[in-house]
């Protein structure tokens, strides 16, 4: 088994259930010293995708997986590590039971850009069905974000 350090949209308890069915939920943590950004913005999607970078006055809400071999290796392939997208590292997570190393996925690309509203109401969503605090949800959903308007390809006004 790996422990694995699940951000972003997969702190929600049912998208970790429905790509690694075989792997409990552990427990929750923090990786202090990350933040939380967004970036890959140019790679087609409606905007930026969740990722961690090294930010010594942060820290990010983690859930904890024990994960099988063969749900890394599912998991390995919907996060994009087998293309690049993303890679794996080692992080520290700290839990009430003390520190625990563990993997965690991190965009292999630029930080920057906007997520799609969409995108950050569902990472919001994961947040709060996955157990952070009200004040990290929150803070998931005020921050800046692509609008409507960019989502669709320009002005969604209707002329009348």
């Amino acid at each position: 088994m790996d422990l694995y350090a699940a951000y972003g949209s997969n702190l929600d308890p049912a998208r970790m259930r429905d790509r690694c069915p075989h792997s409990p939920l552990r427990g929750v943590g923090w990786l202090t010293g990350w933040r939380l950004t967004f970036g890959g913005e140019d790679l087609g999607w409606d905007g930026a995708v969740a990722t961690i970078v090294q930010d010594p006055d942060d820290q990010v809400f983690v859930a904890l997986y024990d994960v099988t071999d063969a749900d890394r290796r599912a998991l390995d392939e919907w996060e994009g590590a087998d293309s690049g997208l993303y890679r794996t590292l080692r992080v520290r997570v700290d839990t009430l039971d003390g520190s625990v190393l563990a993997r965690a996925y991190v965009l292999d690309g630029y930080e920057g850009g906007l997520p799609s509203a969409h995108y950050l109401g569902m990472v919001a969503d994961a947040a709060e069905a996955g157990g952070a605090p009200d004040d990290y949800v929150t803070g998931l959903r005020l921050r800046p974000c692509r609008g409507l308007d960019d989502e669709l390809g320009g002005d969604t006004a209707l002329d009348g």
